[in-house]
């Protein structure tokens, strides 16, 4: 694991003392951030739109899938939330992707809406922008030991010493006592690298919806494309999570993810009608 990818160390300026650090989780936020930045202005310019466009629709995004995240995070954990509130609202981890998708889908409807933009046009440029971040984030989440899954004896297993939380037997004990640790020994274990299975499941996923963005004939028909693809990715990772299960034996995730893929393939078989932009004020 790496936490931290530069310690500036002690600095002292006027008098106040700082320690300014980078860190990997927040690194890794801006590259998957920059990243679709890149790709989404590339786009825009392609098809004639003003460069401001894709910064606005990023920060949007950004603005709106941080608060999501960390949301839905924090109703996912609410018994760790309980026991250290402030712990729990400030830590680096919280990057729930489902949570994230919505606020972020939510913010960046807004400014399509705000821009009288098609709607169905623009969440096809973003579909393959999505999973990008979603992507990258995972690797995120993999340095500071987040988001791990199950106790294995795999030979791929890592162990997350310094993790959060730690992929220790009495943190399983503590924090996920319906998970069994039967033929599990004390001290640190190994889990499944989730995180490492989602950033190639999503990286595989941007590849062919990035393919397939120059020749959609339905618009909108990519974004539900993705809705299908990104929620039997998130439906099927789940058994290999930590996360309670609550209704038939399915997570709230795996719940969520079953709604995205029935929006997904009605939209897909059922097309809604194409609309015409017009300019913004």
């Amino acid at each position: 694991m790496y936490p931290v990818i530069f310690d500036f160390g002690e600095i002292s300026i006027f008098g106040f003392e700082f320690h300014p650090v980078i860190n990997s989780y927040g690194f890794m936020l801006m590259l998957a951030f920059y990243s679709c930045y890149f790709f989404l202005n590339k786009d825009l310019k392609r098809l004639g739109y003003d460069a401001k466009l894709a910064g606005d629709i990023v920060f949007a995004a950004a603005l709106g899938g941080i608060l999501g995240s960390k949301i839905y995070y924090l109703i996912e954990n609410y018994d760790r939330v309980k026991a250290d509130p402030m712990g729990m609202i400030f830590s680096g981890a919280g990057l729930v992707f489902l949570g994230g998708l919505m606020g972020g889908f939510l913010a960046v409807s807004y400014v399509i809406r705000k821009n009288n933009l098609s709607w169905p046009k623009f969440v096809d440029i973003a579909a393959p922008l999505v999973i990008l971040g979603y992507a990258v984030g995972r690797i995120g989440c993999l340095l500071v030991g987040d988001d791990y899954g199950l106790p294995t004896h795999l030979p791929w297993g890592i162990a997350f010493p310094d993790g959060l939380p730690p992929s220790t037997y009495s943190i399983f004990q503590t924090y996920y006592p319906w998970i069994s640790l039967e033929g599990f020994d004390p001290g640190v274990l190994k889990v499944h690298p989730t995180q490492i299975y989602e950033s190639l499941l999503g990286f595989g996923i941007f590849y062919y919806l990035y393919q397939k963005r120059t020749k959609v004939t339905v618009q909108g028909s990519l974004f539900f494309t993705y809705l299908v693809l990104g929620g039997v990715e998130r439906f099927l990772i789940e058994f290999l999570r930590l996360n309670q299960k609550y209704l038939f034996g399915l997570s709230g995730a795996q719940l969520i993810a079953l709604v995205m893929i029935g929006i997904g393939a009605w939209f897909l078989t059922h097309p809604i009608s194409q609309t015409e932009e017009s300019p913004s004020e």
